[in-house]
């Protein structure tokens, strides 16, 4: 028996790996890396239990399936997709590929999950929800989303992959499961994909201003990653009645201002912003209410600045192998 992570070599997707393999795990992973790194998965691959996989899966679903059989003569126990460009700058570059793997690569998967009757789980985002006119963010609001807009191809590709999920539970048994997942930071992440935290942490460590899009009243839910992981994986192997989408996320919300203002102390360096042009349609309030994670037995454990001073090291590490 053996589990496929697709997007493995990711920042989330890797971090992911490792902790299936605590477990003894035969793990395949499908990876373009498009935004991915095979460095990512060093640790992991050096363990001969996993096998990577150079593909894109938005592709029909009966080369998905070569593609699985020529990994690996397991069968597929668990299926999670997280293959997809996150950050805005990698799906602002990508939208035609990140509509694709979310909407193509998951009926794709899909129909694998089901030739090997595998429980599946789609990585969605709090971006569902737009900006949210709901505050704090319930899995049963609709959200406010604009279908052509700059965030349109990943807001609406992960709206149309969990409605795949959707009929897919509801009118043909898969056993399936929606994380949402919100505003996930820690290692690994690429430190020029633009995301908030890898921006202030290379400004704090060049002894550069922090850059900040408009105002820094805009808030976010940070999550540590390894916290994340725990969630995906309790929720991809808890027994589910029904089909009811989960955020996975903090509910301590922060403003853009004050992340910035921990990151200075962090690193240790002066507060001092560069206030940038703010973001077309970017998310004002973003926050989850966690009730249906905490029914599961879970929550995020990592206070913000362990994860925060984590992440650093991390960032450091990095920057002295690329010396």
């Amino acid at each position: 028996m053996a589990i496929l992570v697709t997007g493995g070599a990711g920042f989330v997707g890797s971090h992911l790996v490792d902790r299936l393999l605590e477990s003894s795990k035969l793990v395949v992973v499908f990876d373009n890396l498009s935004t991915g790194r095979l460095a990512n998965l060093a640790r992991a691959m050096s363990t001969g239990r996993v096998t990577f996989v150079y593909a894109d899966v938005a592709q029909p679903a009966h080369e998905i399936a070569r593609l699985w059989n020529e990994a690996s003569g397991e069968r597929c126990t668990h299926i999670y997709h997280l293959a997809s460009p996150a950050s805005p700058e990698a799906y602002g570059a990508m939208p035609w590929e990140t509509l694709s793997v979310n909407a193509l690569g998951t009926m794709s998967l899909v129909e694998l999950a089901l030739a090997h009757r595998a429980t599946m789980l789609f990585a969605s985002t709090s971006e569902v929800y737009g900006d949210p006119l709901e505050h704090p963010q319930t899995e049963g609001y609709f959200g406010n989303v604009n279908p052509i807009g700059p965030r349109s191809a990943y807001d609406e590709g992960k709206r149309f992959g969990e409605a795949v999920m959707a009929a897919a539970v509801k009118h043909r048994r898969l056993d399936g499961r929606v994380a949402r997942i919100f505003n996930c930071y820690g290692p690994r992440m690429a430190r020029n994909d633009g995301r908030l935290i890898p921006a202030l942490f290379t400004a704090a460590r060049s002894r550069q201003p922090l850059p900040i899009h408009g105002d820094g009243r805009q808030t976010r839910s940070l999550t540590y990653v390894q916290d994340l992981v725990e969630g995906l994986i309790l929720l991809a192997s808890t027994p589910m009645i029904g089909f009811d989408p989960i955020n996975l996320g903090s509910e301590e919300e922060k403003s853009v201002a004050e992340i910035a203002s921990l990151v200075a102390r962090v690193v240790g360096v002066p507060f001092q912003v560069q206030v940038g042009p703010e973001r077309p349609e970017d998310p004002q309030r973003r926050r989850p209410r966690i009730d249906r994670a905490r029914s599961l037995g879970w929550e995020p454990s990592t206070p913000l600045e362990q994860g925060l001073r984590e992440t650093y090291g991390w960032f450091g590490h990095e920057a002295l192998l690329q010396a």
